[in-house]
């Protein structure tokens, strides 16, 4: 586990970029008809948002708190541009998101604390 979370603090910028690639494609690509989900459509959103944040919060670069607002307003504008490719903008979704990004924020603060090994201090 803990080799795990050191991968993904090591490359937590390339892991973020292709997270966030891959929700802004899968979230608008156009579709002749909306797809029936298992485990409810807010439950995905919640987790994908999940698994945006928690490389950031886990590495916790100098601005990360400002990289996952930053990730709200993109969910914010996935939800603006839907209509336009035949998809629905909802609210809802845009909360569901927000909670995901909150929700990967407490996992990365539960891994690092109980997970990775205490930082070594040079005396």
């Amino acid at each position: 586990m803990t080799g795990l979370l050191l991968f993904v603090t090591r490359f937590w910028l390339p892991l973020s970029a292709a997270q966030l690639t891959l929700i802004t494609t899968l979230s608008l690509l156009p579709l002749s008809q909306l797809p029936e989900v298992s485990g409810g459509d807010k439950l995905h959103h919640l987790l994908a948002y999940c698994a945006l944040m928690f490389p950031v919060a886990l590495r916790k670069p100098a601005h990360w708190v400002w990289i996952g607002l930053l990730f709200l307003a993109l969910s914010g504008a996935i939800e603006l541009l839907q209509p336009l490719v035949n998809r629905y903008a909802q609210w809802s979704d845009l909360f569901a998101n927000g909670l995901g990004l909150g929700l990967g924020l407490l996992v990365a603060i539960v891994a690092r604390r109980y997970c990775l090994p205490a930082p070594q201090v040079d005396q």
